[in-house]
């Protein structure tokens, strides 16, 4: 394999494709597009992009499988001293091991490979938390701890990664990051263990990436070995897995002592295997080749997947947008017809319309901004029980929903003082015209008008409807001129067209603000296969 920079560019607009991509709604395979997305983050940072970058880099053959496997025995065995703890304790890795020639140190010493691990070169001391078997504080950094020994050939380096269903959640994750910066998967099973799901798992995707794989059957009565072994045989080959290389590790007599290493005869085939992929040139380049082919080719089917899963959230969310736009549109409808009908002169207004001038014009006009309010706040609530009605009944938006912050009821206060604001805000601008409009021209004789008058009238004739608006239009011309009052109605109903939408503005974007921070874009998708696009081309 050569460096293949067109190769390195695709996969790294890829990753920042993957990597932005957005999940969040509960949605039918959201969970597993999830799942996937740091899967493939974790494949391409741990082992797509370091393997094409450095081709010639040793193979990492990582050793994987369930709680009490002998995974960490079968690594001191292989390496021919102790490396990694082992023990009846369980979970007995938490640190990973990496062991490699000392020729080979360099190439996993800086971040090539598993860059959010850091490195170590001594023992971490266990802690009271580990020795009880409780997770670390995430606040903790994954470590990862480097060995070298010059009994392991070049070109080759072993990890030692934490039990794949491990009772610590963390060292399940870490466990999967590892398995994904692999040029070889070596599986270990029992032979109390090795039909249980989870190793069956493992093995199933890695026959689905046609990765390198060998699988241990470990911890094998000798009793028994041979038929255990055909057992096994025979499901790998019902799997499709027969050409798997397999091997037996018996449970001899002797294998209690020799301080935590098996007899070297019990691992001398996987060893012999091991060195092969490691020092026959073509041996090793197929296992590469194998494995990182086999990697990029399951992108083919899982970024469409990807995609579809991103298309889903971006409708959801166009779904929960529209929702909330389409009430608010029903909001200044309703409004408007409301207005038109003469509903804010009402109650106490309409009193004081029926007494008028004897009530005064500053009470006129407070009880109609009040009932302009009042109306306000009424369609606004009504338009937010209108998206929680549909957003109810979205599995997207009942999500939306459980989340305090993004309740549209939330914060009912808030909305008055603001809707009061902007009723306030028109009643200014309603005054102000009121005052230059009221004064006669110069050339006339007509007397000047109350500027208190003549707002009290133009907010009556906009809000009152028929036949109290009429009457109340009437009674401004008589004030002002025709030509005057129709000027003052045009502009002061311009105005309160634009404090109306301007509110109803602000809360439908309140209500929205919270689907478009989940930054479920459109260009998701289609970036998404856009980028699977120019990889395939580059392969």
């Amino acid at each position: 394999m050569d460096v293949r920079p067109e190769l390195l560019d695709a996969l790294s607009v890829l990753r920042e494709r993957v990597d932005t991509a957005r999940f969040p709604f509960p949605l039918p395979g959201a969970a597993r597009a999830r799942r996937t997305r740091e899967e493939l983050l974790r494949q391409l940072d741990d082992y797509l992009v370091p393997r094409v970058k450095a081709p010639e880099a040793p193979l990492l053959a990582v050793v994987g499988g369930s709680t009490g496997a002998g995974k960490s025995t079968l690594v001191n065995s292989l390496v021919g001293r102790r490396v990694s703890a082992s023990g009846v304790l369980r979970p007995t890795t938490r640190t990973p091991v990496l062991v490699c020639h000392p020729g080979d140190r360099a190439w996993f010493a800086d971040s090539r490979v598993l860059p959010r691990l850091t490195r170590s070169w001594s023992v971490r001391q266990r802690s009271r938390a580990d020795e009880d078997g409780l997770d670390r504080s995430e606040a903790d950094e994954a470590e990862l701890r480097l060995e070298t020994d010059d009994r392991l050939p070049r070109g080759l380096a072993l990890l030692d990664a934490p039990d794949i269903d491990s009772l610590v959640t963390r060292n399940r994750e870490l466990a999967a990051e590892l398995i994904c910066a692999a040029d070889i998967w070596i599986l270990v099973t029992t032979a109390s263990r090795y039909a249980d799901a989870v190793p069956w798992h493992l093995l199933r995707t890695a026959k689905e990436y046609e990765v390198t794989l060998a699988t241990v059957l470990d911890r094998v009565p000798h009793q028994i070995a041979g038929d255990v072994s055909r057992h096994y045989a025979a499901l790998l080959a019902k799997a499709g897995l027969g050409d798997v290389p397999r091997f037996t590790v018996p449970e001899l007599p002797e294998s209690a002592g020799g301080g935590g290493l098996l007899p070297q005869t019990t691992v001398a085939s996987l060893r012999a295997w091991l060195e092969n992929c490691a020092e026959d040139p073509a041996a090793r380049r197929h296992a590469a080749r194998r494995t990182l082919t086999g990697t990029l080719d399951s992108l083919r089917a899982r970024l469409p997947a990807l995609a579809s899963a991103s298309a889903a959230q971006h409708a959801a969310a166009l779904r929960l947008a529209r929702a909330a736009e389409k009430s608010y549109r029903q909001a200044a409808a309703r409004i408007d017809a409301a207005i038109a009908a003469g509903a804010p002169l009402a109650g106490e207004a309409h009193t004081h319309w029926q007494g008028y001038p004897a009530c005064g014009p500053a009470a006129l006009q407070r009880a109609l901004t009040e009932e302009l309010a009042a109306l306000l706040r009424t369609e606004t609530d009504a338009a937010d029980e209108r998206i929680r009605a549909a957003w109810q009944r979205d599995r997207a938006g009942a999500a939306l929903l459980d989340e305090p912050a993004t309740r549209p009821d939330r914060d009912r206060v808030a909305v008055a003082a603001r809707i009061d604001k902007g009723v306030r805000h028109w009643h200014r601008r309603l005054t102000e015209l009121a005052d230059v409009q009221a004064r006669p021209a110069r050339a006339s004789d007509r007397p000047s008008a109350d500027p208190q008058d003549v707002a009290a009238l133009l907010a009556t004739a906009l809000l009152g409807g028929s036949p109290g608006g009429w009457a109340a239009g009437e009674r401004l011309a008589e004030t002002v001129g025709a030509k005057a009052a129709l000027r003052l109605r045009d502009v002061a109903a311009e105005v309160l067209g634009e404090v109306i939408a301007d509110l109803l503005r602000v809360e439908r974007d309140r209500r929205v603000t919270p689907v478009e921070g989940y930054d479920v874009t459109a260009g998701q998708q289609s970036a998404l296969i856009a980028a699977l696009s120019v990889l395939q081309k580059e392969r």
